[in-house]
């Protein structure tokens, strides 16, 4: 099979489509031949050496696939030979083919290009685990997203929209913004432009926000612990704006706040699964039936996948990026 093999020296990082050898499922597995593969962030962190992959697990980059199912291990009995499928991947998903466990497998409806399916799995798997799961947002409290405009972002609103939460979220883009509020935003504001801290009073008059999902990380802490209420959670995924701050630890105690810091490919084989069960269960019926739905910047071909890195860093995107690696087999074939 082909897989992207990532060369790199100290000036120069190359992303090159290259022969290696096929994995091979062993019990509970399913080989699955990969049609299309989401582009993350973590995958730019691991080009260049930043964020290796869980030890024993695949060095080739992608999170998240979407394709249909070629052989089956022992014991794999909800699953055959040409299933339509997407799911969640601890690496791996840049190629032809992948070895999951089935128990990360999720049904692909057959009206769904296989681009949509990839642009699943990692994002709304994260938005769902830290929004419902870690954050326990409820029906009528405020979040705070940032990076509204981000695969995870899109997601997120979505998601607590159907939660039935107010939902803040930060762009910087005028452009990115009305996206944010064509998916339910019901606060967008210009992180450029504005103190988010500010607005955020102003739309809850005062009151602050019950939940923070945070992919920023040092440089917002000080002023999502002013901006929290009591018994409010901050739920950092990112570092996107450094690893170091200030914490005031009289406000953490006076408020009772929470600050969790998660990672979804760190996590064990059997959290995942349960992450990816809860989904199926609660979430994935409103995808299927068009309630909510992947948003999707850009799909490039697989062999282009360092200019669909570049588009991501260049944060010019609008929700995912995908990369195709069959092309012409997107609507189910």
């Amino acid at each position: 099979m082909k897989a992207i093999v990532v060369h790199s020296d100290k000036e120069n990082l190359q992303l090159e489509w290259e022969d290696m050898d096929a994995p091979s499922p062993g019990p509970g597995e399913v080989l699955l031949e990969i049609h299309a593969a989401g582009v993350n962030r973590a995958d730019l962190l691991q080009a260049r050496g930043h964020y290796p992959p869980p030890p024993g697990e695949s060095p080739v980059l992608g999170l998240e696939v979407a394709g249909q199912v070629k052989t089956v291990g022992l014991g794999v009995e909800a699953w055959g030979p040409g299933d339509r499928v997407c799911a969640l991947a601890p690496g791996g998903g840049y190629a032809e083919q992948i070895v999951l466990p089935q128990g990360m497998l999720i049904p692909l409806p057959d009206r769904w290009p296989y681009v949509w399916g990839a642009a699943v799995p990692e994002v709304w798997l994260t938005a769902y685990s830290n929004l419902c799961m870690e954050g326990s947002l409820g029906n009528g409290e405020t979040v705070l997203i940032h990076a509204g405009a981000s695969g995870v972002g899109t997601a997120a609103i979505q998601l607590a929209q159907e939660l039935g939460a107010r939902v803040a979220v930060t762009a910087g883009s005028d452009e990115k913004l009305v996206r944010c509020r064509e998916l339910g935003a019901d606060l967008a504001i210009n992180y450029k432009r504005d103190d988010f801290g500010e607005k955020c009073r102003a739309f809850s008059r005062g009151q602050g926000v019950d939940l923070v999902l945070d992919c920023i990380g040092g440089a917002y802490l000080e002023r999502h612990i002013d901006l929290l209420k009591p018994y409010g959670r901050l739920i950092t995924i990112g570092l996107m704006g450094g690893t170091s701050a200030r914490l005031d630890m009289r406000a953490l105690l006076m408020k009772s706040l929470t600050l969790k810091g998660t990672r979804l490919r760190a996590r064990s084989l059997e959290a995942k699964t349960e992450i990816t069960r809860q989904f199926r269960d609660r979430i994935w019926p409103l995808l299927v039936a068009g309630k909510i739905a992947p948003v999707i910047d850009r799909v490039f071909p697989v062999t282009l996948a360092q200019s669909a890195h570049a588009h991501l860093n260049a944060n010019r995107n609008i929700g995912k990026v995908v990369l195709e690696v069959r092309p012409g087999n997107g609507d189910g074939g």
